[in-house]
């Protein structure tokens, strides 16, 4: 994202620690981004069909419903680990709130459910603070990029002074990604590119939004800017992941909007099927339902370019193809990235009332038509089709709820119990799941005798909205009496 507009919105956007700890909890128990169902995949997503492999985890084309800890997410980095692992790092916190230092975020259930893990470190490191010792210090760490080469693991991150083009691209490494590993430990190596200085041949650029590329040959290379002259691309080398000589004066100029601004920002190139695909975001970020934010994407059989959009004109000459834009409440998608062929992003949640347009993440499962990838952006508020019905079972057997669910993206379903006759209610333990066919279930085992009379319903929800089933009644009959 530009961040000379993300600090002061972030601030604007910014609530206390109360308010974002009851915004977590509301967020829990609801979707906040959607999914299609299977069946509909070829058809709301026309070349889902076409790629002749599964998804990764069966996933569907389209939007993937979130539930859990999801927000303040911008500008996220997702990894699909080899283990089933789902990873997300993004932004820091304005104002060194909890160190202001990279957010790490993860999920074990295919993306379904997410818990915020902490920060990457404790604290911004002390050479930052004394790079920029001749003014403003950075609020926070920006817009992590995390890259495997060889078995290390590289995380670039960006620090920059407000209003300005005063800004490093730096690196940590690790040797794994999991925090309960005994060898976890983010190592700083400093920084890799900073501005402002000359590239391309005496062009302006903004040193942050990294995004890392090998090309066919394996040689890395490193999409960077924001704004100025717009995104260029320079080689790196192996295994320090820092600038290879010369990369500086023989980077490519990528992408140039040639306007006023200048609006692009958060390079990512990704590969299919022989193309390197970049996506860039467009507009305006990080002014909650204001945000003009969106995706844009060209393609080339050469990872050093031209990218030319789907009418053949060239992203630096202000080509760019959308593909993902304001939709209901989603509002401003972008600072994307993509692994196993899903899509993250953040946008603007405008269907939390609690806060609104807070920073959420959102997930795509790309399909492909024609060469070019598609994303669904179906808008149906969530709607309970058919509440569960009361069951009967006896002690120590399985109690099964079912609920019939619709909406467009497709909703996820989480559970709440009551055993106050619905005076209060809880979050049951049951997992979220994507109502990919139209239903979900929450199976009790081994109910016991003191949860005669427990109630529970559903929560259905997606990005545009949430409702609630009617409760449905567990009855535990003792022995003896009939099961009806």
């Amino acid at each position: 994202m530009h961040r000379s507009t993300h600090a002061a919105s972030t601030r604007r956007a910014r609530v206390g620690a109360a308010t974002l700890a009851a915004a977590l909890v509301a967020t829990s128990l609801v979707a906040v981004t959607a999914t299609v169902t299977s069946a509909d995949a070829a058809t709301a997503v026309p070349g889902a069909a076409e790629r002749g492999r599964p998804a990764p985890g069966g996933l569907p084309a389209g939007g993937l419903s979130v539930t859990g800890e999801t927000a303040p997410v911008h500008d996220p980095a997702l990894v699909v680990d080899e283990d089933g692992t789902w990873r997300v790092y993004s932004t820091g916190l304005v104002n060194r709130e909890n160190g202001g230092t990279i957010q790490m975020w993860s999920s074990h259930d295919d993306g379904v459910t997410w818990a915020y893990d902490g920060t990457v470190w404790d604290e911004i490191p002390a050479w930052i603070d004394e790079r920029f010792a001749d003014g403003a210090l950075p609020d926070n760490l920006w817009a992590p990029e995390v890259y495997e080469h060889d078995g290390t693991y590289y995380l670039y991150y960006s620090a920059s002074r407000f209003g300005t083009n005063t800004s490093v691209t730096a690196l940590a490494t690790n040797t794994t990604l999991d925090p309960e590993d005994p060898d976890y430990d983010w190592v700083d190596q400093g920084p890799v590119i900073s501005s402002p200085q000359e590239i391309a041949g005496g062009k302006s650029f903004n040193a942050i939004d990294a995004g890392i590329v090998e090309g066919a040959d394996g040689t890395p290379y490193m999409a960077i800017g924001s704004y100025w002259y717009g995104v260029f691309l320079v080689e790196l080398e192996w295994p320090s992941g820092k600038l290879a000589d010369g990369a500086l004066a023989n980077a490519r100029h990528l992408v140039d909007r040639m306007m006023p601004g200048n609006r692009v920002e958060a390079p990512f190139i990704t590969e299919h099927d022989g193309w390197y695909y970049l996506l860039v975001s467009f507009d305006a970020c990080c002014q909650g339902a204001d945000s003009t934010y969106h995706v844009a994407v060209g393609r080339s059989r050469d990872v050093e370019g031209p990218y030319l959009d789907a009418d053949g004109r060239d992203m630096a000459d202000g080509g760019g193809t959308v593909l993902l834009r304001s939709h209901g409440a989603v509002v401003g998608p972008g600072g994307q990235s993509v692994s196993d062929g899903v899509l993250a992003f953040h946008y603007y949640d405008g269907a939390n009332a609690a806060v609104p347009g807070f920073p959420t993440l959102g997930l795509q499962r790309l399909a492909w038509r024609g060469g070019w990838p598609v994303v669904d952006q179906a808008v149906e508020a969530p709607e309970v089709t058919t509440d569960p019905r009361d069951v009967a079972v006896r002690a120590k057997q399985r109690a099964t709820f079912e609920v019939e669910a619709s909406g467009a993206p497709a909703p996820v379903v989480t559970w709440e119990t009551s055993d106050d006759g619905g005076a209060t209610w809880s979050a049951a333990p049951a997992r979220a799941t994507r109502a990919v066919d139209g239903t979900a279930r929450w199976t009790v085992r081994h109910v016991g005798q003191d949860q005669d009379g427990l109630l529970a319903r559903a929560v259905v929800a997606n990005a545009h909205g949430a409702v609630r089933s009617e409760p449905a009644r567990l009855d535990v009959v003792r022995p003896g009496r009939p099961v009806r």
